[in-house]
């Protein structure tokens, strides 16, 4: 087979022919990062990004970031509201405010809008986490504070249980789990109250505007997500890192639900989160196991959820095997290529030095939708 068969520049273009090739058209499009940190693969991002808002009648973007704090930049990019240095510092978390194109793509998400009554929207989609957990307080707070009573608690209790927010995000938590107050008598309770908004949050929804359902809503994920991550931080038991990594999964997959909503989004996050198949890694002496955000999206919404996964050909100087899928694909004429690769067969995995990069795994190239394939790229971290 010639490789050229089954693929074609990554342009407007082909993304669109991509689409059109697709059973339904999808509520979510998810672009996967093989690394994060790759200035052409953010530049790509944005082309695609823009090609679908201007063409396709996308109206939202999501990205790997704490959902709470992509509040900001949604306001941002659909009021105007603050300074964009401070945004981009305040407004995403794992440092991706300051990723390669961010700036570039705000900026143009907020110049579309001031020429637009139907606004573009941002998400972030992560929870307020990393390894460890920040407080619940926001999350808390704020579902509290936009419903009317009678209340499970008063604001007072509230705060009391949930103390200082410092001893939620402790990092020490991470390795060692008797550091974690996550299944302590107060952490139990807030859960139970949790659960208690949320139920009023129900039966109060038709009195919520749009905007403060959908704040209500995200408060709502949120808490919960968040207490029930510490509660697995407290875990002492071997499939500890598993369940914690799948529960991050899960509040990301929820939130692209709730994405899903506001019409067609593309979604940027790492391929890992995105897969369709069960995900398996050593952690150190731990062995990972857990379906990713995308596999969860994928058994709820079926066709509705679509996957470019992106690989990379020269990473950083280092050029993979002529035995690799990326081999392979680095023949391909184009800097940029979007292929088909669910036919190629009898390829090796490929071996990077970079501990960064997550090569494609041949095992699982028919779970990918299609791949956007870059000739080259030089991480900038």
């Amino acid at each position: 087979m010639n490789i050229q068969d089954v693929a074609r520049p990554c342009d407007g273009a082909g993304i669109s022919a991509f689409l059109q090739s697709l059973p339904v058209r999808p509520r979510l499009l998810g672009l996967g990062e093989a690394r994060h940190f790759v200035p052409e693969l953010g530049e790509l991002r944005n082309e695609i990004f823009r090609h679908l808002v201007e063409h396709e009648g996308y109206r939202a973007l999501a990205v790997e970031s704490d959902c709470l704090l992509g509040l900001l930049v949604d306001d941002f990019v659909t009021t105007g509201a603050g300074d964009l240095d401070d945004v981009l510092e305040r407004g995403f978390s794992h440092g991706f405010g300051a990723s390669p194109g961010m700036r570039d793509l705000v900026e143009w998400m907020r110049d579309h809008n001031e020429q637009h009554d139907e606004k573009v929207r941002f998400f972030g989609f992560d929870g307020p986490l990393e390894y460890w957990a920040a407080s619940p307080r926001q999350a808390m707070t704020g579902l509290f504070d936009l419903l009317d009573g009678p209340l499970p608690c008063s604001g007072e209790t509230l705060d009391t249980l949930l103390g200082a927010d410092e001893r939620w995000s402790d990092e020490a938590t991470v390795m060692d789990p008797s550091r974690s107050i996550g299944q302590s008598a107060d952490a139990q309770r807030l859960r139970v109250i949790a659960d208690d908004l949320l139920a009023l949050l129900d039966l109060q929804v038709p009195g919520l505007s749009r905007a403060d359902r959908d704040r209500a809503e995200l408060y709502g994920r949120t808490a919960i997500g968040l207490l029930r991550y510490h509660h697995g931080m407290a875990d002492t038991s071997p499939a500890r890192i598993s369940r914690l990594s799948g529960l991050r999964d899960a509040m990301m997959a929820a939130n692209l639900q709730a994405v899903a909503e506001h019409g067609p989004a593309l979604v940027f996050t790492h391929n890992l989160h995105l897969q369709r198949n069960q995900s398996v890694m050593s952690l150190g002496e731990h062995r990972v196991e857990m379906w990713s955000a995308g596999a969860i999206l994928a058994a709820r919404l079926g066709d509705r959820f679509a996957y470019l996964a992106s690989a990379f050909g020269e990473v950083g100087g280092d050029v993979p095997a002529p035995d690799t899928i990326e081999g392979v694909l680095s023949t391909l004429p184009w800097d940029n290529s979007l292929v088909d690769v669910r036919s190629l067969t009898g390829l090796v995995p490929r071996v990077s030095p970079d501990f960064a990069y997550f090569p494609l795994d041949p095992a699982h190239l028919d779970r990918i939708d299609s791949l956007v394939f870059l000739k080259r790229a030089h991480p900038s971290r």
